[in-house]
């Protein structure tokens, strides 16, 4: 199919970009492309006007401070995942940047995009949210900062305005004693999440003394398991005790979404379990 007619415009700053974003009705933002133009061929989104950020070059690349890395918006997926600063610090948000798509995606999606176009059985969301990153968001009144918990806010739905351009993800550096690690059940003709775990695990002389476990895939929006990681803390990380924690992911997911690929009660057994994997792999890495 083709889609409706548009206008096409190519900013060469944020803004102008922002400019346009205010001035032109039923705009949209393209980054890397992958979400919105399949949606405008299908005419499940038809824009009357694109503004094309993907030429912008302050908004692309990797840099760090003493405790957080900075990832560009148009950083695409696959500089994520080979990212040898994010492999260090922030392990995590490279092995879910690995696993989304395939080569071709990986090589022109870029991160920004996928968090503000927000679908819910993208791999980034529930990555950001266990990290507890920080995202800059710039319109007409300058820039702010949003927390990754306070970021999404419906399916396909953030707390982006309407002329807002996601600029910027900062990430916390996790160090030694703290291992992490992302599991998902993938769509097999998609890649999507059909259910998926992000976990990080902190180790005190064996014991877990701190446990940040996301699930995305199952509900409009990834859901933190605060009885599966209050579960585990202050136990040693056993099969036993991180199978019991895991067993309470099914009460954070609650009632979750289901379609002809994976019913909800399927979706809930995909959540306890890529949960279970998690947990342990993040507690093998935590040295």
């Amino acid at each position: 199919m083709y889609p409706s007619n548009f206008e096409y415009f190519r900013p060469g700053t944020v803004a102008e970009a922002i400019q346009l974003l205010k001035t032109k009705e039923n705009a949209k933002v393209l980054a890397g492309g992958h979400s919105l133009v399949p949606a405008m061929k299908l005419r499940v989104a038809s824009p009357a006007a694109l503004i094309d950020i993907g030429r912008i070059a302050t908004l692309s690349g990797i840099s760090t401070t003493d405790s957080m890395v900075h990832i560009g918006a148009l950083t695409t997926h696959e500089h994520v995942a080979a990212s040898a600063v994010i492999k260090t610090d922030c392990a995590i948000l490279a092995e879910a940047a690995a696993q989304i798509g395939d080569q071709m995606v990986r090589n022109r999606g870029t991160i920004g995009g996928s968090l503000a176009h927000a679908d819910p059985a993208a791999d980034y969301p529930s990555a950001i949210l266990c990290l507890d990153a920080t995202i800059t968001v710039q319109g007409p009144n300058g820039s702010r900062q949003i927390k990754a918990s306070d970021f999404f806010s419906g399916m396909f739905t953030t707390a982006l305005m309407p002329d807002e351009i996601l600029t910027l993800i900062s990430v916390p550096k996790y160090g030694k004693g703290t291992g992490g690690a992302y599991v998902k059940h993938a769509h097999p003709a998609s890649g999507y999440a059909v259910a998926g775990a992000a976990v990080l695990v902190t180790l005190v002389n064996g014991v877990v003394s701190k446990v940040s476990l996301i699930v995305g895939g199952c509900n409009p929006n990834p859901v933190r398991a605060e009885a599966a990681e209050s579960a585990l803390i202050g136990k040693t990380p056993t099969q036993e005790n991180i199978a019991a924690a895991a067993a309470k992911v099914a009460d954070a997911i609650g009632e979750p979404m289901g379609d002809n690929y994976a019913q909800g009660d399927y979706r809930v057994n995909l959540g306890v379990v890529t949960a279970r994997r998690a947990l342990t792999g993040a507690a093998l890495r935590a040295v």
